[in-house]
């Protein structure tokens, strides 16, 4: 259905998406996964030639994009954009036309979509009068009216409840029954492990990771185990044999350096807590999320360095100095262009240009004068208030 090879897009001196290729099949829900600013977005963007690439190649069912391919296509974007003033039936009809549908074939699927999404009496209300979860689901019944072949969510479940989380499982499932490709951005992993068939993980640009989920998990081991407990739990992160440690209020993820250490750390866990569960499982896509990508740390900054960090003067914002800065600038270009003007004549007089710039000379001593003054004000200032 779909398939991308070696896509890539610059941005001035950023590469946003840096040799990406995949291939989506009809039938098939594929996860794109990445931290914020990796270039889901913009690799998305791209495929629909809502953004042109630098390089690479772009191919529905063999064939290049082109204009007419827009009506086999369902996009739900991250930024949602609903005209707020307008009625709902009036704003789905609206993005229905768009693909190629009339008015009378549009409306019943409106009104069937509406009633399956809980809002079957909503139709004649204003956009603004809904909430952000059920604008949520106005934008998704636009992405799908039309039955599309290939359907992009951006974030599809963003701004849902739980409930309508499931809601919107159960669709993507149906969906994906009736033959369609489905393609889906998310940072909720545990969407992704309970529908999707492939994923693919860009950082930075590049693919980092991808297949088949199964085939995943597989490569990374059975290094996991899963506890729930009474107790403080806090020394967890400590132990010498876990790698890596996710760890919550009754309940633990971690990661093992080697699995052949696990029964001798349930020996270790039971002195110290009242476990309930010793699970040793396989691992979560949410840890090898982090595993691949890590965790970003801030630089650590000491406090005495923030003490003795130099502060930002704000001394060239007085008006006193700054008019001196002024006369001091303006003189300056003043000299130039009569320097300028008299080496243009057979026979130069330098008299004025040379009164000019003993002008700006006085007013560079007064811009220091002045200057150092503000400077004094200021530390006292600084000292009383210390």
């Amino acid at each position: 259905m779909l398939k991308v090879v070696n896509l890539r897009k610059e941005f001035d001196t950023v590469v946003a998406v840096d040799g990406v290729s995949l291939e989506v099949q009809r039938g098939e829900l594929f996860g794109l996964l990445g931290p914020n600013g990796a270039g889901k977005t913009t690799t998305i963007r791209t495929v629909l030639n809502i953004i042109r690439p630098d390089s690479g190649e772009i191919t529905f069912d063999g064939k290049p994009f082109s204009p007419e391919m827009w009506n086999i296509i369902g996009y739900l974007p991250e930024e949602r954009g609903l005209y707020k003033k307008s009625k709902i039936i009036s704003v789905i009809l609206y993005f229905a036309s768009l693909k190629g549908l009339s008015a009378n074939e549009a409306t019943p699927l409106a009104e069937r979509w509406l009633e399956r999404f809980g809002l079957k009496d909503a139709g004649h209300r204003k956009v603004e009068e809904l909430s952000k979860g059920n604008q949520q689901k106005i934008q998704l019944i636009a992405a799908l009216i039309h039955k599309p072949q290939l359907l992009i969510l951006d974030e599809p479940f963003s701004g849902l409840d739980p409930v309508n989380q499931i809601l919107l499982k159960d669709i993507l499932m149906e969906v994906r029954q009736q033959n369609t490709a489905v393609i889906f951005s998310t940072h909720q992993m545990e969407q992704v492990e309970k529908m999707c068939d492939n994923i693919c993980l860009i950082n930075k640009g590049k693919i980092v990771l991808g297949g088949a989920l199964r085939d995943v998990k597989k490569k990374y081991g059975t290094n996991s185990v899963h506890l729930e407990f009474e107790g403080d739990g806090s020394f967890l992160k400590q132990l010498p044999t876990v790698k890596r440690a996710d760890v919550y209020q009754n309940y633990a993820e971690l990661e093992l350096v080697d699995i052949g250490k696990a029964t001798d750390l349930l020996g270790k866990l039971d002195t110290k807590l009242n476990l309930r569960k010793f699970e040793v499982v396989e691992p979560s896509l949410n840890s090898i999320f982090v595993s691949v990508v890590g965790i970003p740390k801030e630089p650590e900054v000491k406090a005495e360095e923030l003490l003795l960090a130099p502060k930002k003067s704000s001394v060239n914002k007085d008006p006193r100095v700054r008019k001196q800065l002024l006369s001091m600038i303006g003189g300056s270009l003043l000299a130039v262009v009569l320097l300028a003007f008299e080496i243009g004549k057979p026979e130069p007089s330098f008299t004025l240009p040379a009164v000019v710039i003993a002008a700006v000379a006085f007013s560079f001593y007064r811009y220091l004068m002045v200057k150092s003054r503000v400077e004094k004000e200021q530390r006292e200032s600084d000292g009383e208030k210390n």
